[in-house]
């Protein structure tokens, strides 16, 4: 029999609708789409609005206004991620029950109070790629009968992946594969640098981490595209995707568009939303030039 045709690649770009878009997110989507079209690949669009409290429908517009005018099209239907917290909660579920994830009770005050107490001796409580202090262990060493009963009592609690644990399952090195360089490298994953990774909390039914790789095999990404604040963060989605037995796409972190302070641009500042350059009089070929492409 003859050989398959290969597939065709499939590139997305994901917002989330909790403020406007701005000149970083469009030198992504500018990326994604061209880098599909250029392969005879297939753009995708996913709104990622697992944030209820924040992400509202008047900004998930703007986003196809602001897309649309940047002169950029993309297959229909779009992927809602508050469309399918199902999937998300059975991929929990899944890890749950290979005991890899626990439910943690420490708010965010207590975990301060956890880390200052500890480095009033001049020690260095350690802390992920984001500087954020990773999770105290004592949720972690709790038994299942302290568990039960503090979530019987209807205590908040989110449900964290023991990192550690996962990685003796998978029982070795995990890698991704990177093109953000121009050329392809095998870039080695180490998980454990992010401690004990947040999975769902009570306000969320699933984080970043497990949505993001849930709804990239579902839609059978097969390059991820995005900016390099993700860069370490692909560690924790390899694990998970060995974990839940999901395809490994490839991955190409692009560069930073960053503001007058030299910090990447956020969307509170107005100045460097699409919508208010294009307000402005710009055109989208002058958007294209001012984020380099």
């Amino acid at each position: 029999m003859p050989n398959s045709p290969p597939e065709k690649p499939v590139y997305r770009f994901a917002p989330s609708p909790n403020g406007f878009l701005h000149l970083g997110h469009a030198l992504s989507a500018f990326l994604n789409h061209d880098m599909a079209k250029a392969s005879g690949g297939r753009f995708l669009l996913r709104i990622e609005d697992i944030d209820l409290t924040r992400c509202t429908a008047e900004f998930e517009e703007m986003i196809y206004r602001d897309l649309t005018w940047l002169g950029l099209d993309w297959e229909m239907p779009v992927r809602r991620q508050s469309e399918h917290f199902d999937a998300y909660r059975d991929a929990l579920d899944r890890l749950r029950s290979m005991g890899l994830v626990y439910p943690t009770f420490l708010t965010r005050g207590e975990v301060k109070a956890h880390v200052t107490a500890y480095e009033t001796n001049g020690k260095n409580w350690p802390r992920d790629p984001d500087g954020s202090p990773l999770y105290p262990d004592d949720d972690r060493l709790r038994n299942e009968a302290e568990r039960a009963h503090l979530i019987a009592k209807g205590i908040k609690h989110a449900w964290r992946m023991d990192v550690m644990k996962a990685m003796a399952l998978v029982g070795k090195q995990l890698s991704w594969q990177e093109t953000g360089t121009g050329h392809p490298e095998t870039i080695p994953a180490d998980p454990t640098i992010w401690g004990d990774v947040i999975l769902s909390r009570s306000d969320a039914p699933s984080s970043y981490h497990l949505s993001v790789v849930i709804d990239d095999a579902l839609q059978g990404i097969t390059h991820v595209v995005r900016g390099e604040d993700l860069y370490t963060a692909t560690a924790i989605h390899r694990l998970l995707q060995e974990l839940l037995g999901l395809p490994e796409p490839v991955y190409h972190h692009h560069q930073l568009i960053v503001g007058s302070d030299g910090r990447k641009l956020s969307k509170s500042e107005g100045s460097t939303g699409i919508a208010a350059l294009r307000d402005e009089g710009l055109l989208p070929g002058d958007i294209r030039r001012i984020v380099g492409l």
